[in-house]
């Protein structure tokens, strides 16, 4: 026969892609790497098994589960049996006809299927049917629950979920350790990577985050599920907690940032109910390529902070990982004050304070993420008795003075520091990035240190102590300052300070209050 292109998704294969067929255990006949030498198609061309109801499902992740493959193809017709070879991570599906594999085949030839978020490849087999042996209680159990429930019997517990995967195309998402703001455009951003989103509906139940998402077909809620439940949208936080729902419509009346209806695009905002700001919208579409995993959590928390109206984001908004800090106390401002206080919201690399203006610093951060964050944050905020001004900087690095140069110790590299607060990834200190507060949290605090020591220590940093709280284990405690500024104050002159026996006090404002 003529060289039929290669249905299975994603992959240009070339012979070494091949070699597996040519194994004697892999069940398959030998399929040769047949290029095609026409001008018109430069694409390896591959021999194709003619269709047949039994499918060659290929680098399955080695964790899949039967009911993980044989979900694949439930929305297509009845699978009557399967083989996994789990040492090739490999699996032959038996479908009820040809015709359903067929309709599967071609389905996946323009949508790209994908296991535990791992995309396989799928494609017919020289077998006509499958002959095993015996299979394990489990699978035939499952089986013979699909096959009685699509001839209209009730499914037992063991299938159900796989049956909803091929029944409903909405899913209910509920977000645990939500540290920073979720929105609907985020989760549109995420879930349209398995399938168009047609649908969103976001509310507030039991004190939680939940939403309803609707794909435009059953097998994307099915793939999105298997994919990202238990998965985090940000390092360590906002984790993902997926089920069908038992709806299969939703009905969308307002496009606002509650609900979306990606295809009704003339729907109002409805009463009282922003629209989606730009900006917002901007801040995290301008990672979506990156969401879950590579995302850098700083950048979601800086995008969480643009949300939340601290800063509007302008055009060029995070291109530069250095600041501009003005309007500083120059009696008082001191490289190692603006490392410390700078470094609640990221790595700080080098600062300068500017020799001709000593009101004036640049701060250098380790990436633009972090600059947008700290931005976000300290703009505004009271520091030595003045609001400070915190902008982006056209300089991309901070330059340290020439060899030999004095420059009254203004400028200060702190790139080796071992004060840095996030240099570990996945620390849980990106779950702990709070606005500036009059609550500070602390920690590291010695066995012998009493609520008075700590009291008093606060005190002296010129400040009113109002209100102490040590956590159980007492290594911890909340203190609370009359004011945020003297809180930034206090947190300047005391994180890091030795507690005697080489124990340094960590000192970060707190979400919370006493």
């Amino acid at each position: 026969m003529d060289g039929i292109s290669d249905v299975s998704v994603g992959v240009k294969r070339g012979s070494d892609e091949l070699s597996m067929y040519n194994s004697p255990n892999s069940g398959m006949s030998s399929i040769s790497d047949g290029a095609s030498n026409g001008s018109d198609n430069k694409k390896p061309r591959v021999e194709e098994a003619p269709p047949s109801r039994v499918l060659h499902i290929r680098k399955l992740p080695s964790e899949a589960s039967e009911t993980e493959v044989i979900a694949l193809g439930l929305p297509f017709g009845k699978v009557t049996n399967i083989l996994t070879l789990k040492g090739k991570n490999q699996a032959f599906l038996e479908m009820g006809t040809e015709e359903a594999a067929i309709t599967m085949v071609n389905y996946y030839s323009t949508v790209n299927p994908h296991i535990r978020n791992v995309p396989v490849f799928i494609q017919y087999s020289n077998h006509k049917e499958l002959k095993t042996d015996a299979l394990n209680q489990r699978t035939q159990a499952v089986l013979q629950a699909v096959s009685a429930v699509q001839s209209g019997g009730s499914p037992s517990s063991d299938v159900q979920e796989v049956l909803a995967a091929a029944s409903s195309p909405v899913l209910r998402i509920i977000i645990d350790n939500m540290f920073y703001p979720v929105t609907l455009d985020v989760l549109q951003q995420i879930f349209s990577k398995f399938g168009t989103v047609m649908k969103i509906i976001t509310f507030t139940k039991n004190n939680q985050f939940q939403a309803l998402l609707q794909f435009s077909d059953p097998a994307n809620a099915n793939q999105a599920k298997l994919a990202l439940d238990g998965q985090n949208i940000y390092n360590s936080c906002c984790t993902l907690r997926i089920d069908f729902s038992k709806l299969v419509n939703l009905n969308v009346k307002y496009n606002n940032d509650k609900s979306r209806d990606y295809t009704r695009p003339e729907l109002p905002a409805g009463d009282g109910q922003p629209s989606i700001d730009p900006a917002v919208a901007a801040a995290f579409s301008k990672d979506s390529n990156s969401l879950l995993g590579a995302l850098n959590p700083l950048s979601a928390a800086a995008a969480a902070a643009a949300a939340a109206g601290r800063v509007a984001l302008a055009g060029q908004a995070g291109s530069s990982g250095v600041l501009l800090v003005s309007n500083l106390n120059e009696e008082m401002v001191t490289p190692q004050s603006l490392f410390t206080l700078f470094g609640v919201y990221g790595d700080v690399q080098r600062v300068k304070i500017l020799y001709n203006k000593k009101d004036s610093a640049l701060i250098q951060m380790s990436d633009a993420n972090q600059a947008q964050l700290a931005m976000s944050h300290l703009n505004g905020q009271k520091m030595y008795g003045k609001i400070i001004r915190v902008t982006l900087s056209k300089h991309q690095t901070v330059a340290l003075p020439r060899d030999g140069l004095d420059d009254q110790g203004l400028t200060k590299d702190y790139a080796n520091s071992p004060l840095h607060r996030f240099k570990k990834p996945g620390s849980k200190n990106f779950q702990n990035i709070f606005p500036p507060s009059a609550t500070l949290h602390l920690s590291n605090i010695p066995q012998d240190v009493t609520e008075d020591d700590l009291r008093l220590l606060f005190s002296n940093s010129g400040g009113t102590v109002k209100a102490f709280k040590f956590f159980q284990d007492r290594k911890m405690a909340l203190i609370q300052m009359s004011t945020v500024e003297e809180a930034i104050q206090a947190l300047i002159d005391l994180h890091n300070y030795n507690m005697g026996g080489n124990q340094h006090l960590r000192v970060s404002f707190s979400k919370s209050t006493i």
